[in-house]
């Protein structure tokens, strides 16, 4: 019997426990977005679509306070304000996957790191190769991102049971992808940088950070000072959602010692993300989808004329080919220059069906948009088509190959939850509301 390592093996029986939670969670913010998307581009292609821009450009904020410039678009504060707390939920679940998930191991995560690197590349040199010698080169990172949200209620749509390597996968991949993308967005997507906003901003994250590592954790403390780093971040020409990123590093996710008796319950970096998960899922994405999404068409001869914009081209044909190859790539490689092989239960069709999934991408490849050609531009109009349009057509053929696994994935996922029914948890390793959490620190 090989002793090669497994890729997509089973995790262990909590951290596939808690990867199910969170994709649950995710489902439903999922099937908000869907639906704040739908309604933003039916709204946007009626005669009241005027309605809909003046919402989404009016002002609020002021110029006043501080000298500070707070004054944006309600568009805008979804983008900069909402959807840092989706990265700020992505930053904690992203620490918390490397250091007390099972990919803690660098052996079972060199798998998803590996996939999201190419599952970037592929896309953004496809982009690139269609828009060659054009203006919408600087577009080339709008079809690197993976939208997990999205990903998961497709999954729920279609009622497809992946097992918990591939679910496993599937959310580890995304929240590295979405580390890549922010990554991005801070070095190539920033313009007229503020040092001095920048480093003052590493005062309160500092704060924030010591606050949360010493267990002093009321809101009246974090909150202000998360809103504080976000504002100078912002003033500093770095996307604010970084501000997001950096506040969720901070949080710990194994009790010390000393805190981390029988009864003290799961590390503080789980205990927020539980807490912020249904704000970003159920408020923050959706929402942002509502002001982002609506694109007015004009009917199938304006489809036809958005897609032939080869900014719009090369973002299908990223989402679609390029997640595809790149993926599907980066773990062929893997597999054959470690040896690796394939959990026995598995074929390189999922792996296939995995990266065409990983071909939706909405939220932050919306976002990408924006900051590369500017709200309201007719580029922008044509990203918004391109992303819509390669996020379905890539949901439509994973659903077909996954859908086509459906019943080997249904005899694994059964044979899991028998596993879980056999295994003795003891009480020590449940939350209060009866989630499995992590082990206390030894």
């Amino acid at each position: 019997m090989s002793q090669n390592p497994r890729l997509f093996a089973r995790g262990s029986f909590l951290e596939s426990s808690r990867i199910a939670n969170v994709l649950r969670a995710e489902t439903t913010g999922g099937l908000l977005l869907i639906a704040g998307a739908v309604i933003a581009i039916v709204w946007a292609n009626t005669p009241w679509a005027d309605l809909y821009t003046s919402i989404r450009d009016y002002e609020i904020g002021t110029d006043h306070f501080l000298g500070l410039h707070l004054r944006l678009s309600i568009g805008a504060w979804a983008a900069d304000g909402l959807l840092a707390i989706f990265f700020f939920v992505a930053g904690l679940e992203l620490k918390r996957e490397f250091v007390a998930g099972d990919l803690r191991d660098p052996r079972r995560a060199a798998l998803p790191v590996a996939a999201a690197v190419g599952g970037m590349i592929a896309p953004a040199v496809i982009y690139t190769l269609v828009n060659l010698g054009g203006d919408g080169l600087l577009g080339w990172a709008i079809p690197t991102a993976t939208d997990i949200a999205f990903a998961v209620a497709i999954l729920a749509v279609i009622s497809t049971h992946l097992p918990s390597g591939l679910r496993t996968f599937l959310l580890t991949l995304a929240v590295v992808d979405d580390l890549l993308a922010i990554t991005i967005i801070a070095i190539f997507y920033t313009s007229d940088l503020h040092l001095v906003y920048l480093l003052a901003a590493l005062v309160p994250i500092a704060v924030f950070g010591f606050l949360a590592q010493k267990r002093i954790f009321p809101g009246y403390l974090l909150i202000p000072l998360a809103v504080i780093a976000w504002v100078l971040v912002h003033q500093s020409g770095v996307h604010a959602t970084v501000a997001g990123v950096l506040l969720g590093f901070t949080v710990p996710v194994i009790r010390s010692e000393k805190n981390g008796g029988p009864d003290a319950g799961p590390g503080l970096a789980e205990h927020l993300e539980h807490l912020v998960r249904p704000i970003s899922a159920g408020v923050a994405v959706p929402v942002f989808a509502f002001f982002a999404a609506g694109v007015t068409v004009g009917g199938l001869s304006g489809l036809v004329e958005a897609l032939q914009d080869p900014v719009a081209l090369g973002i299908v044909a990223g989402l679609v080919v390029g997640k595809t190859i790149g993926i599907s790539g980066a773990t062929w490689l893997l597999s054959t220059f470690t040896k690796a092989d394939l959990d026995e239960e598995l074929s390189w069709v999922d792996v296939i069906g995995m990266a065409m999934l990983a071909g939706i991408g909405f939220t932050v490849s919306l976002l990408i948009g924006e900051l590369a050609f500017g709200t309201g531009s007719a580029e922008d109009d044509h990203v918004k088509v391109g992303v819509l349009v390669g996020s379905i057509v890539a949901a439509l053929l994973a659903s077909v190959v996954l859908r086509a696994r459906n019943r080997v994935y249904r005899k694994l996922y059964e044979l899991e939850q028998v596993d879980a029914d056999h295994d003795d948890i003891p009480d020590v390793f449940q939350t209060g509301d009866g989630r499995p959490s992590t082990p206390p620190a030894s």
